[in-house]
C-alpha cells in the first residue's frame, strides 16, 4: 500500500501556549488536523469556563486564514476548583475535559493537585455528567525513580480514584510503559489511553547516547525498548482504547539547549507523516485510520469527521523545516533519525 486516506485526524493531547508562541505554531497542527484537546497549563492556568472562552477566543483569532480547526478546550484541575463551574462549561459545549497534573509533574504544573480529597467533589460531578478527566500519569515522589513513576502513579493514585469514583471516565495521557497499556487493556470501556508520536519512535537510549539530546527530552521520559515496543503494538492494533494524542509542545531552543532544559517534544509539523511510516513498518497501516481519526471521537462521543486527509509513500524523502520561527522565537521539529517517504497531501 502506497497510499491511504482517513478521515481527517484529530490531535487528543496538544499544546498550543499563548501570544507570538501560540500564532506561531497553530499553523503547524491547522495543516493536517481538524480538532484538538488544547492543554490549559499556561501560566497561570485555565480554570474557569471563562477562562477556557477567553483562551479559545485567543485560538480562534491566531487561525491561519481559510484553517477548518476546532479547539476543544479543557480546564486545569486545582483544590480549589468549583464543580458548578465545570459543569456549566460543559453544559455550554465549550469544555470537553478536565485535566489532571499532580503538582510539580511537567510543564507549568505547580498549580496542580497535591491532596486528591480536595478533588473529590469535581470527580463525582464530572462521572455524573460523564466529562472526561485527562490525567498525567506520574507521581511527583522524589523517592520514586523518574522511570518508574507512572507504574506507580497507576497503583497508588489512578486505579484507586478510579474505583473510589464510579463511572468516571478517564483518559490516561501520553501512556509510556507497557504497564500502563497492560492497565488500559484490563478496563472497562470508561478508560482509555492516548500514545504520543515520539514515544512510538523513542527509546531512552535515544535520548542518552552518545550525548544528550535535548529535543528528544519529554515527560514522560522515553523508557527502555521494551516499552517503546509495547506501546508501538498497542498503537497500532486498532483496539478503541487506544487513540492519538502527539503532546506536541513548543519550546523555544534557548529554553531546551540549556543547563535545565525544558520537556517536550515539537510534532504537530510531521506527525502524520512519521505514523504512516511507523504503521507501514509494523504491517498495520489499514489501522492508522482508528489510532488517528476514529477511537478519539468515538470516546469524546463526537462524530468522526468527513472530511478527509490522504497520505502517499513516493521514493522521495519527506522534507519539513527544521525548525519553526515564531514570535518568540525558534521552536525545533521533532526530526526522527531516519527518512520518511510518507506525504501528506493537503
Amino acid at each position: 500500500m502506497t497510499r491511504i486516506t482517513l478521515p481527517r485526524p484529530d490531535d487528543w493531547h496538544l499544546h498550543l501556549r499563548d501570544g507570538a508562541m501560540l500564532t506561531g505554531v497553530l499553523p503547524e497542527t491547522t495543516r493536517h488536523f481538524a480538532r484538538a484537546i488544547v492543554m490549559p497549563n499556561l501560566v497561570p492556568p485555565v480554570v474557569t469556563g471563562a477562562e477556557a472562552a477567553a483562551y479559545r477566543d485567543r485560538i480562534m483569532t491566531a487561525l491561519p486564514a481559510g484553517a477548518a480547526f476546532e479547539p476543544l478546550m479543557t480546564l486545569y484541575l486545582t483544590e480549589t476548583t468549583d464543580p458548578a463551574d465545570v459543569a456549566a462549561a460543559a453544559a455550554s459545549g465549550l469544555v470537553k475535559a478536565v485535566k489532571l497534573y499532580p503538582a510539580g509533574a511537567t510543564t507549568n504544573s505547580h498549580s496542580g493537585v497535591r491532596d486528591f480529597d480536595k478533588v473529590r467533589g469535581v470527580l463525582e460531578k464530572m462521572a455524573e455528567i460523564g466529562l472526561p478527566l485527562c490525567v498525567h500519569g506520574e507521581v511527583v515522589d522524589p523517592a520514586i525513580d523518574i522511570f518508574d513513576r507512572e507504574a506507580v502513579f497507576i497503583e497508588t493514585v489512578l486505579d484507586p480514584i478510579r474505583r473510589a469514583t464510579s463511572g468516571l471516565r478517564v483518559v490516561m495521557e501520553h501512556i509510556t510503559t507497557k504497564d500502563g497499556v497492560d492497565y488500559a487493556r484490563s478496563q472497562d470501556d470508561t478508560l482509555a489511553a492516548t500514545i504520543t508520536t515520539h514515544h512510538l519512535i523513542l527509546n531512552r537510549n535515544h535520548i542518552l547516547v552518545g550525548g544528550i539530546k535535548p529535543h528528544y527530552y519529554c515527560l514522560p521520559v522515553a523508557k527502555r525498548e521494551h516499552h517503546r515496543l509495547a506501546l508501538r503494538a498497542a498503537a497500532t492494533s486498532g483496539e478503541a482504547r487506544f487513540f492519538l494524542g502527539t503532546d506536541s509542545a513548543p519550546h523555544v531552543d534557548p529554553l531546551k539547549e540549556c543547563a535545565c532544559g525544558c520537556a517536550g517534544c515539537f510534532t504537530a509539523t510531521n506527525t502524520m507523516q512519521l505514523l504512516a511510516h511507523v504503521f507501514e513498518e509494523e504491517g498495520r497501516l489499514a489501522n492508522l485510520a482508528a489510532f488517528a481519526s476514529e477511537n478519539g471521537p468515538r470516546f469524546y462521543r463526537l462524530p468522526v469527521n468527513t472530511a478527509t486527509l490522504t497520505l502517499e509513500k513516493t521514493a522521495t524523502p519527506a522534507h519539513w523545516p527544521a525548525k519553526i520561527e515564531t514570535g518568540a522565537g525558534p521552536v525545533t521539529v521533532f526530526d526522527p533519525g531516519f527518512p520518511v517517504f510518507w506525504h501528506a497531501i493537503d
